[in-house]
């Protein structure tokens, strides 16, 4: 038996624009203000739209959060150096464009991976970070073979939104699923295949 939905909370008033980084252009929103900047880091079935419960919670507390569509994802485009392109440095192109100099990043699944990165590349930059749900792009021999474990291939061939959301979600929330328009938010018109890490014993995610 359905429960009741759950409704969003309402959102603090963010900014919407077009990050024009010269090689690419990526769509973001940011609450602006002058508390310490939070990068919300989405996962790589999601988009800018994956943090509406966290964006009034962080706000309210007094941070700028701010958080964007990778390449490919809702209204971001794929960019002209699809095959050698770093994610790292769109974040690093993103914050400079957004003139910010250090902030707190919360990267979750994919988005780990790419929190991870610049924790590694550029911890200058960094007042802290947050990882969740993220297997983090690690490559020790090791590390992969309890990956491979944990989530063979035939788990990645799956529909995104039977990876993404659990029995659980899916069973109370049956509106919501089969579209994805609580998780995957936006379709992706195709992955990069240049979105590599820069850190060494690290692999590009998936």
């Amino acid at each position: 038996m359905q429960g009741p939905r759950t409704p969003l909370p309402p959102q603090v008033p963010a900014a919407e624009g077009i990050a024009d980084l010269g090689n690419a252009r990526l769509w973001y929103w940011d609450t602006s203000g002058p508390g310490e900047a939070i990068v919300l880091l989405h996962p790589g079935s999601g988009s800018a739209e994956f943090y509406p419960w966290q964006q009034p919670a962080f706000a309210r507390g007094g941070y700028r959060v701010i958080c964007y569509s990778r390449r490919g994802r809702y209204k971001s485009d794929l960019g002209t150096d699809t095959d050698t392109f770093f994610a790292i440095d769109d974040l690093l192109g993103l914050t400079k464009y957004l003139g910010i100099d250090k902030f707190h990043a919360v990267g979750n699944a994919q988005g780990g991976y790419l929190g991870l990165d610049i924790a590694h590349s550029h911890p200058d930059r960094l007042l802290s970070l947050v990882l969740a749900c993220s297997m983090m792009g690690i490559s020790e021999p090791e590390y992969t073979r309890t990956l491979q474990s944990l989530r063979p291939k035939t788990f990645d061939d799956l529909p995104p939104e039977v990876r993404e959301l659990g029995p659980s979600y899916r069973a109370a929330d049956l509106q919501a699923w089969p579209n994805g328009s609580c998780a995957m938010n936006g379709p992706e018109r195709t992955t990069p295949s240049g979105s590599g890490t820069r850190s060494p014993g690290r692999r590009s995610p998936a």
